[in-house]
């Protein structure tokens, strides 16, 4: 299973400053990129749930200079980013009760961002939660909301920032472009000239969210060779891993299904060493046994006395 909010941590804390500009760059103009600080993950206890639940990123920033000035030596604020990766009703109310326990245990503002990273559904997502009496409104609290199912990758395919090469692979994508998206992502990510180690970082980030069939495989790879927008020879490096990544997962699986038929084949020699030659109706049934039931016969073996057990255990272990 895919770890979302692990790969979401890693891109967003390798380019926070980049990820403040593509999406808020009215923090921008007072974060100083050059004073942040990663805290440690904060661990909640929900005792209403009975659940832990981790916050996905807290920064301490500095507000930056203005006209040269430095800023007090207390003026610091935290910024939580908390990736959602499924719906969940009431989101709200939980992000209040982070915002409330980090401002209590740091004593200091806290800017609250929510990345809604799901493919469905695409109703909008609030971005406030309140409490109100007839009377008295008590609590109005705002969060800032990224909503990727409900962006167009085509707003972004132009933005010279690898957190945009990479989350567009998240945006509303249709059917027919997922291959022009995986290929717009790539090169976008050839022209920011990053390091060998940030490019694999984004390019597998893109890799998992668009896995291509066969079909746009053949599509994306006419592509890359043809049209106004040629690649540059960092796409078709990045290419090249990609293609070295789905030949080591064929090998792979390929030594996998090896394995299993010599298991299949090993049994059979014992079955038929012990009991003479099988019967093809038994054979096939043999054959169609998945490798845990393989390694049940192979057990239930040891206490067989002739062919009649191989059927009897046939007939109560194969549906």
């Amino acid at each position: 299973m895919t770890d979302h909010d692990r790969l979401f941590k890693e891109l967003l804390t390798t380019f926070f400053v980049e990820f403040v500009s593509l999406f808020f760059p009215e923090m921008g103009d007072y974060l100083d990129p050059d004073g942040l600080v990663f805290l440690d993950k904060e661990v909640f206890t929900d005792v209403t749930e009975g659940e832990k639940h981790e916050v996905d990123i807290v920064v301490r920033a500095r507000f930056r200079a203005e006209n040269g000035v430095p800023p007090a030596p207390g003026a610091f604020f935290l910024v939580h980013v908390e990736n959602q990766s499924s719906a969940e009703p009431q989101f709200g109310r939980r992000l209040f009760r982070y915002w409330a326990r980090l401002f209590e245990k740091y004593g200091l503002p806290v800017y609250p961002i929510v990345v809604f990273s799901y493919e469905t559904p695409k109703r909008e997502e609030p971005d406030r939660f309140d409490v109100t009496f007839p009377d008295l409104p008590v609590l109005d609290f705002r969060y800032r909301v990224i909503q990727l199912n409900r962006l167009s990758w085509r707003d972004y395919m132009d933005k010279h920032n690898p957190v945009a090469s990479a989350l567009m692979a998240k945006m509303s994508v249709a059917p027919q472009d997922r291959w022009r998206v995986k290929l717009e992502c790539l090169r976008l990510l050839a022209t920011l000239r990053l390091d060998r180690a940030r490019m694999r970082l984004i390019s597998g980030f893109v890799d998992t969210y668009l896995e291509l069939t066969k079909e746009e495989e053949s599509h994306f790879e006419a592509a890359l060779t043809t049209g106004e927008r040629k690649p540059q020879e960092e796409v078709m490096e990045i290419v090249t891993s990609w293609m070295r990544k789905g030949i080591a997962q064929g090998l792979e699986q390929g030594l996998q299904q090896g394995m299993e038929k010599g298991k299949e084949q090993i049994l059979l020699r014992q079955l038929q060493s012990r009991f003479g030659p099988l019967n093809p109706a038994m054979l096939e049934r043999i054959e169609a046994l998945s490798p845990n039931r393989l390694d049940d016969l192979a057990i239930a073996l040891l206490d067989f006395s002739g062919a009649t057990d191989i059927d009897t255990w046939l007939a109560g272990n194969v549906s």
